[in-house]
């Protein structure tokens, strides 16, 4: 690959990890990743206002990462591209599911920051 490609497609990827390396934006991510939603229910899932989710989701369209359709008057949000669905779904894997290994790396990362530093 030459240089000025690689160098492009290194910005974007970071310009994408920029845009997720945000709590807020990677909860509402995260009930994205399995399917689309509204923002109410994303508000409700997530315990954050109304006007924060719309905040943050507006970020997240104008930068290509959420797509919308509209039923009535209820807008739904949902993953944009491959590339987003995949990174969220390793990280839903990993951070989000209620399962044995979700959790476990969350008793895993909680015991880490508790444990008194060594030095």
């Amino acid at each position: 690959m030459k240089p000025d490609l690689l160098e492009a497609k290194a910005e974007m990827a970071a310009q994408f990890l920029k845009m997720i390396a945000s709590a807020p934006r990677l909860l509402l991510l995260c009930q994205m990743a399995e399917r689309e939603c509204s923002v109410g229910e994303l508000a409700e899932k997530t315990g954050m206002r109304m006007p924060t989710v719309s905040q943050q989701l507006s970020l997240l369209r104008a930068q290509g990462l959420v797509v919308t359709r509209r039923e009535g008057t209820t807008i739904y949000y949902r993953l944009a591209s491959e590339a987003a669905r995949e990174v969220m779904g390793v990280l839903f894997k990993h951070f989000c599911a209620e399962d044995a290994a979700g959790l476990a790396l969350v008793a895993e990362a909680e015991a880490e920051t508790s444990e008194p530093a060594t030095a």
